[in-house]
């Protein structure tokens, strides 16, 4: 795995590395790596905390409240894939648009905590 500079390949836009918002477009000089000075700042902060607590650059402490409801989406969507692989494969080619549209809104609906979760920091 290589190391998250911010920036993305081709077709790709960084992000920046405190909140994870992704980068407007830059032409000229330096990529931008933070998305705000208060980013850069909280950067810097969280490294010298992490310094503090002997922690590396892979390691990271999340509130087991926050880890939780994290694990709480993630399986909420895992049953939702199976629920929709096991109705697609009972209906077969005969589904109709209707039960269709209800498969694709049931794993929308368990998608879109994550999706908001993710988005959250987006302005």
């Amino acid at each position: 795995m290589t190391k998250d500079d911010g920036q993305g390949g081709e077709g790709e836009r960084g992000r920046c590395k405190w909140c994870r918002r992704v980068l407007p477009p830059q032409t000229t000089g330096r990529p931008r790596q933070f998305c705000s000075q208060a980013c850069r700042q909280w950067h810097w902060v969280g490294k010298q905390r992490a310094s503090e607590l002997q922690l590396n650059e892979n390691e990271l402490i999340v509130t087991k409240a926050e880890l939780d409801a994290l694990h709480d989406e993630l399986y909420v969507l895992a049953r939702a894939v199976n629920d929709a692989e096991r109705d697609l494969d009972a209906a077969g080619a005969k589904a109709s648009a209707r039960e269709l549209r209800e498969i694709v809104d049931w794993l929308l609906d368990a998608a879109r905590p994550l999706r908001d979760r993710e988005l959250a920091t987006e302005p």
